[in-house]
């Protein structure tokens, strides 16, 4: 039975992992660490939790965090660069949320992030998690940086289709959707009720950090560099994110052979569904499970694929992937404390 810490556990994904992980049959106690609300009782800062996590918050403390089987962070980037280090071939395994290990070359996460690159060597240690492509490697790793939320949605539904030659990989347009919890609790302009109530908002235009986190994912796993074309969009909605992406298809592809690839590349990955037939497609399937799921169209007027993937940004995009990554790390079944009907009303 593990013993597990959740650094930041105030925000949305530290939350969610509670929530996750309170229901893990291999998960014996949870301990909750915050950098700025010590000593206040949890549930008075989230009331469904009331009679559930009646305890108080800790401290950040280097000392308990190195005697717990595995710490996650879920806290904003530039913060566990420096919480992590001294853990690193220490006991715990280390789990980040945040984007400070995505990206293998440093000078990409100063330009994307604006931020100082964390250590070399913590970034050759690191392993991204993104679990159905890299479980080997996630299984042996004891830092393992979650992927982005959009990088997800976007990966799960190209990666076959890259790998297999069945889309062309120099022309790739990804339209990406996403509800307000991706943007954290701390208030901002462009996520208050006003702002985004009825509206829809285009934002980081050319600009956002996981453009190069996509990249160099496919350059990992389907070994092709060409740039990509990424828009991300502010939709008035909680949870959820719909990726779009458009490419042209190789010669002589038809929409059944990437449907066919799809589910070959999938089969044995209990959370990634490719949708055969779907008069629609919406991020209501899939809300509050760890689900991917994945619809293609060939538009054989202009020989160029249509794939949208769906899924919840708080669980798949972020808690649940860490919680699947947790799970190969320790030999558990792939889908502990995972189970469950997606919340659809």
């Amino acid at each position: 039975m593990l013993k597990v810490g959740i650094i930041g556990a105030t925000g949305y994904g530290g939350v969610e992992l509670l929530r996750l992980l309170d229901r893990h049959p291999d998960v014996d106690q949870i301990s909750l660490f915050t950098s700025s609300d010590e000593g206040k009782i949890f549930s008075s800062k989230y009331a469904h939790l009331k009679g559930i996590f009646d305890f108080p918050l800790q401290s950040i403390d280097m000392g308990v965090l190195a005697d717990l089987d595995i710490v996650f962070a879920s806290t904003p980037a530039g913060v566990t660069s420096n919480l992590f280090p001294p853990l690193l071939g220490k006991k715990p395994k280390l789990i980040d949320l945040s984007g400070d290990f995505r990206l293998k070359d440093p000078q990409d996460y100063q330009r994307w992030y604006n931020k100082q690159p964390v250590l070399e060597e913590m970034l050759e240690a690191s392993v991204y998690g993104l679990s159905e492509w890299n479980r080997a490697a996630i299984s042996e790793a004891q830092l393992i940086a979650n992927p982005g939320c959009y990088p997800t949605a976007v990966l799960l539904s190209l990666l076959p289709l890259l790998t297999s030659g069945l889309i062309d990989g120099n022309s790739i347009i990804i339209d990406a959707k996403s509800g307000v919890s991706g943007a954290g609790n701390t208030l901002s302009r462009i996520t208050h009720f006003a702002e985004t109530n009825e509206n829809l908002l285009i934002y980081k235009l050319h600009k956002h950090q996981h453009i190069p986190e996509i990249e160099q994912a496919i350059g990992q796993f389907a070994k092709a560099s060409s740039p990509i074309t990424f828009t991300t969009h502010l939709v008035p909605m909680t949870r959820g994110i719909m990726a779009t992406s458009y490419a042209p298809v190789t010669a002589n592809v038809k929409e059944k052979d990437l449907f066919d690839c799809l589910e070959a590349a999938y089969e044995g990955s209990p959370f990634v569904r490719i949708i055969r037939e779907a008069d629609v497609v919406g991020t209501k399937q899939v809300y509050g499970s760890n689900y991917c799921d994945i619809h293609v169209k060939v538009d054989e007027r202009t020989n160029r694929a249509t794939i949208v993937s769906v899924i919840d940004n708080l669980v798949k995009g972020a808690a649940g992937q860490a919680v699947q990554n947790m799970n190969i790390q320790f030999g558990f079944e792939e889908t502990a404390g995972l189970q469950g009907v997606p919340l659809y009303i």
